[in-house]
């Protein structure tokens, strides 16, 4: 999202250096979720229409569905039209991530950053096949089936490629795996 420029090197986005883009046009190539959840007063169909103004009904829907979010909406009174408190005060953290997940999703960008569950991820991976998704995680298990894995050691990249080539060339990574996966998992 450039909150920082790169002190060397280059971010490539279409091949064009994200340096030479105007922020706001790279903003809506980046469906951005915040570790904790931002909602706004109004109905939850509004909060994740946001991404969308022109979304109707079914793609609503079809966003909180793939965001993991479809059970908790259907469960309130009014279901999409279900009122939130601002700030989200009235539904949990992980309701707030959903909705704020459904809500990037309804922008339909090619890029999307944010950390996700297992079963979110499945649901992103076989609904999102064109967009490029950038995992945040702490957690090996997490992002053990990426297509491609950047280990960061105090802000610089110390490893980069699969699981199964950073286990072998990644002592960092393998000291992390080692010390969250059994020997079977590894």
């Amino acid at each position: 999202p450039r909150f920082y420029d790169v002190s060397e090197g280059a971010i490539l986005v279409n091949g064009v250096d994200v340096r030479e883009v105007k922020q706001h046009d790279l903003h809506e190539q980046i469906g951005y979720v915040a570790q904790k959840g931002i909602l706004m007063s109004g109905t939850i169909a509004e909060n994740i229409a946001y991404g969308n103004p022109n979304a109707d009904l079914s793609e609503i829907k079809q966003f909180a569905q793939i965001a993991q979010a479809e059970e908790f909406i259907e469960s309130k009174e009014n279901g999409y039209q279900d009122l939130i408190a601002q700030g989200g005060a009235n539904v949990s953290g992980g309701q707030k991530q959903r909705l704020s997940i459904a809500r990037a999703l309804a922008t339909k960008a090619p890029i999307y950053i944010f950390k996700t569950d297992a079963k979110l991820r499945n649901a992103l991976h076989e609904n999102l096949s064109d967009a490029t998704l950038l995992i945040v995680a702490q957690r090996v298990s997490t992002i053990m089936h990426a297509d491609q894995i950047l280990v960061l050691d105090e802000g610089k990249v110390v490893g980069k490629g699969t699981h199964e080539e950073l286990l072998k060339t990644c002592p960092t990574y393998y000291e992390i795996a080692s010390s969250q996966l059994s020997k079977e998992e590894l």
